[in-house]
């Protein structure tokens, strides 16, 4: 047998995974070694003290005590710290290696395992421990033996050279090992700050250069920089529809685009993640000298980027902030220059905006009302709204649309077109979403018990993108409908167009289940968004809502008139019915019903209505005395503003 396979030992494996332990055991049990098995760091540590091994094979990801934390204690105690330790892990992040590294350990094995590398690492670690044992050994052993047989000192001197050349040897492995040890911490030291994709720095190195900058600009007042934040403009869709492969080799194109035009000392390029990049520029006295290099980029990305013989345009929306703004906090850096970069988004995408004082206060009020809207969702400092939606043809109250209103102690009604968007980007849309439900169901259970005519009523309920994604909204849904036992039938969930294209949300699988569980489906704002056609023909609606923006221009505009025509055509043809939103004239509503719109709702009928007021609505109809628009003038001088 191979002199390196003949070397054995006591090795324990420490892992939570049966099945690695297993894998493991049955390799070195197979190769003669004494094998022990540990499934966590504090009986690991227990039996290495009651019987210390010669090689430990340690997991670093256990529940309790973790490896970094087991190496850690072993490490500590001198009798145990000469064991060799080799990490286990499907880790890749560098700083974690290093870490391992820096602890005492020896060695990273990969999970999943390579049997010949596995192997291969154990030997030689093993054959550098005992050789370092029997060399200790040997030393004392000899220095006893010069002392006790003086007469054999010709002998010991062939034996001591004999050993000094072993030792030479195995020194010569040491050294090496620890060549070969240094070239690998020089490469996770620079994996480290650096991004594995492109190779350029990554956000710890943006982090540690900001803040050298800011520190010199307190020393020296002629100092300066700025930093521009660069986000690609849909890069989303390419990965999602072309394939990360291509995405990935897109995103080193762009990379070395920018470190052309940052040639020469320009700038330090970064890559953040994702599709975001940073130039950061240093003795930058004047604004302007940014821009133009913010523009020389935009120009360069108008030529397409080329990958396998396809060409690809791409876009950028760019933020650009500079140190005249006295800095003292690296993340308001980053933070500035992402709210100038998401300003130039709210202008069209494909441009740069440099930050100004007034967009710092935008952002500062944003997060004083998101401050306020927790406490506010805390308080429960909400209530429903009801606006009635009529039959455009006989003039009768069909149904209604909850809207949600925030009575801020304060400030007053808060518009929801302020506080939904932060409530969506902040997750609290989710104790919103579920409140809004709750409340606006157990309603409609209140209205079907005290008025039969609710029963042939519709109750629209609108749901965002960000709570359908969430897995277990339905789930809680059905909880709902159960504990209160409401009649579904005239449950109507609103559903905008753009988020029928989300990809956080499986469409047709939830929608499916939503119809499945009795409910009504509607597409809200139809025509502001891009549905694909032949997608919308496949999903279970039952009504479509025509954006305002189209019904408020019916008049005057051709354009519009053939648009709203097409989209009621298309939706009787798809066999859904059509609500048309924000009604405010006698002519509109005329024309939606010549075109042969069977709902409306607006202002010309009725503004949003407290439960009180939607009560007398549905006791009109109860009573069936006159239609809902008969008697607008008993409402309308008792509808909230």
């Amino acid at each position: 047998m191979n002199d390196s396979l003949s070397i054995k030992g006591k090795i324990i494996i420490v892992d939570d995974n049966s099945q690695n332990l297993g894998v493991l055991f049955n390799i070195l049990d197979g190769l003669g070694y004494d094998v022990r098995v540990a499934q966590d760091g504090e009986s690991a540590l227990v039996k290495i003290k009651r019987d210390p091994a010669d090689l430990i094979l340690l997991d670093v990801m256990m529940p309790g005590i973790d490896g970094f934390e087991t190496c850690s204690r072993l490490k500590s105690d001198p009798s145990l710290a000469k064991i060799p330790i080799i990490f286990m892990t499907a880790l890749s992040e560098t700083i974690d290696k290093l870490k391992g590294l820096q602890l005492g350990a020896v060695d990273y094995i990969t999970k999943p395992f390579s049997n010949d590398e596995v192997i291969a690492r154990i030997q030689l670690h093993l054959q550098l421990y005992k050789t370092t044992q029997q060399l200790q050994q040997e030393v004392i052993e000899r220095t006893k033996a010069e002392t006790a047989l003086a007469g054999l000192n010709q002998d010991l001197e062939q034996q001591v050279l004999k050993r000094t050349q072993d030792l030479e040897i195995t020194l010569e492995q040491l050294q090496k090992t620890h060549r070969e040890l240094l070239v690998r911490k020089q490469e996770l030291e620079f994996m480290a700050s650096h991004d594995s994709l492109t190779r350029l720095p990554n956000r710890d190195w943006l982090m540690s250069r900001l803040e050298n900058f800011i520190n010199r600009m307190k020393v020296d007042s002629g100092f300066h920089f700025s930093l521009m934040y660069i986000d690609l403009d849909h890069f989303k869709v390419i990965n999602e529809s072309m394939g990360h492969i291509v995405g990935d080799g897109l995103l080193n194109q762009v990379a070395q685009l920018l470190l052309k035009t940052c040639a020469n000392g320009r700038g330090s390029v970064v890559r953040l993640g994702g599709d975001e990049f940073v130039i950061l520029l240093e003795n930058v006295c004047h604004i302007e000298q940014v821009s133009y290099l913010a523009q020389t980029i935009l120009n360069q990305l108008k030529s397409p980027l080329v990958w396998e013989d396809y060409q690809y345009y791409i876009n950028a929306s760019i933020g650009i902030t500079h140190s005249s703004f006295g800095y003292q906090d690296v993340a308001d850096v980053l933070r500035d220059a992402d709210l100038a970069m998401y300003s130039a988004k709210r202008a069209g995408r494909g441009c740069y905006r440099v930050l100004t004082t007034n967009l710092q206060k935008q952002a500062a009020l944003r997060l004083q009302l998101e401050q306020k809207l927790r406490i506010g969702i805390e308080k429960q400092e909400f209530c429903l709204y009801y606006q009635p939606i009529i039959s455009l043809t006989t003039g009768e109250l069909a149904g209604f649309e909850a809207l949600v209103r925030w009575q801020h102690p304060e400030d007053g009604i808060i518009s929801p077109g302020l506080f939904i968007p932060i409530a969506e980007e902040t997750g609290l849309i989710d104790q919103l979403g579920d409140w809004i439900l709750n409340s606006a169901i157990s309603q409609w259970k209140e209205w079907q018990q005290k008025f039969s005519c609710c029963l042939d009523l519709v109750l629209h309920i609108n749901i965002s993108a960000v709570q359908l994604s969430q897995y277990k909204f339905f789930a809680d849904l059905e909880k709902m409908l159960i504990e209160k036992n409401v009649e579904r039938s005239g449950l109507k969930l609103e559903i905008t167009e753009s988020c029928l294209i989300s990809k956080q949300v499986k469409t047709s699988r939830l929608l499916d289940r939503a119809k499945k569980m009795g409910l009504q489906l509607c597409i809200d704002d139809f025509g502001t968004g891009y549905s694909c056609l032949s997608h919308l023909r496949e999903l279970p609606l039952d009504s479509l809502k025509i954006d305002q923006s189209f019904v408020m221009n019916l008049e005057d505009k051709d354009h519009d008139a053939t648009v709203v025509r097409a989209i009621i055509a298309l939706a009787h043809n798809l066999g859904m019915e059509v609500v048309a939103e924000g009604i405010e004239t006698f002519e509109q509503w005329q024309h939606l019903k010549l075109l042969g719109c069977e709902w409306g709702q607006g202002y010309l009928f009725a503004k949003p209505m407290t439960v009180q007021h939607a009560e007398n609505a549905i006791q009109s109809l109860q009573q069936g005395t006159t239609t809902f628009i008969d008697s607008l003038s008993i409402f309308n001088d008792r509808v909230a503003n």
